[in-house]
């Protein structure tokens, strides 16, 4: 059944018009007054519904009942990014989304080949939003990340946490660190929110290493294979899902 996120507080027994981005997609689906959808606002639940009208520029929606739906990981995982460039975040962001993160946070490092402020760092923020509505959308999940606004490293390691968490790690090449695999397993245990940090193309400086660290994130390493830096967080969270499975 074709499902849309929308930006409405559904309720049983609403009639209201779906937003731009949904309606033309029931327009390209070629659906009909009549047909049953699912809609979902982010709120942990998918919402039947029906197709009332179908015009050029508006599609009224019937909502009837919800249904929570449950495939969230066990606890909630922020991946702070150094953004990678080109489409390389879009592909980032709609991979999280289907995996489960719970928040992301683009940064800016010394390395970054994007940089992102004022006007074009809220536009592409928009963007972004768009790209995780339509993986939720494609997944199943009825919750959006959390899509936070462009930052610098230093500004994110010196603000103090929204929320406390379990564990924060670095993700680090240098020698003698400790196997992301065996970080996971308490980690995973406790069942609360964890942190990881990911550099940009080039990885962290060492001095921006070395700040992560000061700031208390625990480094962890991926293995021996350098892994790009849209592919790394991933690789994060495809384990987090094996060991949560």
């Amino acid at each position: 059944m074709p499902r849309f996120h929308v930006d409405l507080p559904l309720a049983p027994g609403l009639e209201a018009a779906l937003p731009a981005a949904a309606a033309r997609h029931v327009q390209v689906l070629r659906l009909q007054p009549g047909d049953a959808v699912l809609l979902f606002d982010g709120g942990g639940a998918d919402w039947s519904a029906e197709l009332l009208q179908i015009g050029r520029s508006v599609v009224q929606v019937r909502v009837g009942a919800s249904q929570a739906v449950d495939c969230e990981l066990p606890m909630a995982v922020t991946l702070a990014v150094g953004m990678p460039a080109n489409e390389r975040m879009d592909w980032l962001i709609e991979k999280a989304t289907e995996l489960g993160v719970a928040e992301i946070q683009p940064l800016v490092c010394e390395r970054s080949v994007l940089r992102l402020s004022g006007e074009r760092a809220g536009r592409k923020l928009t963007h972004w939003q768009g790209v995780a509505s339509a993986a939720a959308e494609q997944c199943g999940r009825a919750r959006l990340p959390t899509l936070q606004p462009v930052r610098s490293l230093a500004e994110w390691l010196a603000a103090p946490a929204a929320a406390p968490a379990s564990a924060r790690f670095v993700l680090s090449l240098s020698e003698g660190t400790q196997p992301i695999a065996e970080a996971l397993g308490p980690a995973v245990r406790t069942g609360s929110a964890l942190v990881f940090l990911s550099g940009p193309e080039g990885g962290l400086s060492p001095r921006e290493e070395a700040a992560a660290l000061g700031a208390g994130l625990q480094p962890v390493t991926l293995g021996r294979r350098v892994l790009r830096a849209e592919t790394a967080p991933l690789a994060v969270l495809a384990a987090l899902a094996a060991l949560c499975a």
